[in-house]
């Protein structure tokens, strides 16, 4: 398991590589690290978000110091669709 988080958040790290950083402090968890618990909780089929945030506190605390209350969670990831999918949509023509 601590592999495959690594392995993602260094992906997700170089996808946003070029991406502007917003100003102002930056958000506990990182967009990146937001980014990979996402992923992991779509990879590991988890559909419930208050389920798969106490499986994530509870199993990734180490790997993710900071994850979010859910209504943080949803309300970020909501405002990161458009990157999430542009990301897939990369990968998906990459694959092609």
């Amino acid at each position: 398991m601590d592999t495959l988080v690594t392995a993602l958040h260094v992906k997700i790290d170089d996808d946003r590589a070029g991406l502007a950083r917003l100003p102002g402090r930056p958000p506990k968890p990182s967009h990146s690290e937001l980014l990979c618990l996402a992923v992991m909780q779509a990879l590991l089929g988890h559909h419930n978000e208050a389920r798969w945030l106490r499986h994530a506190r509870k199993h990734l605390s180490e790997a993710f110091p900071h994850i979010p209350l859910d209504p943080g969670y949803n309300k970020r990831l909501r405002a990161a669709l458009p990157q999430i999918s542009r990301v897939g949509q990369r990968h998906l023509q990459r694959a092609a």
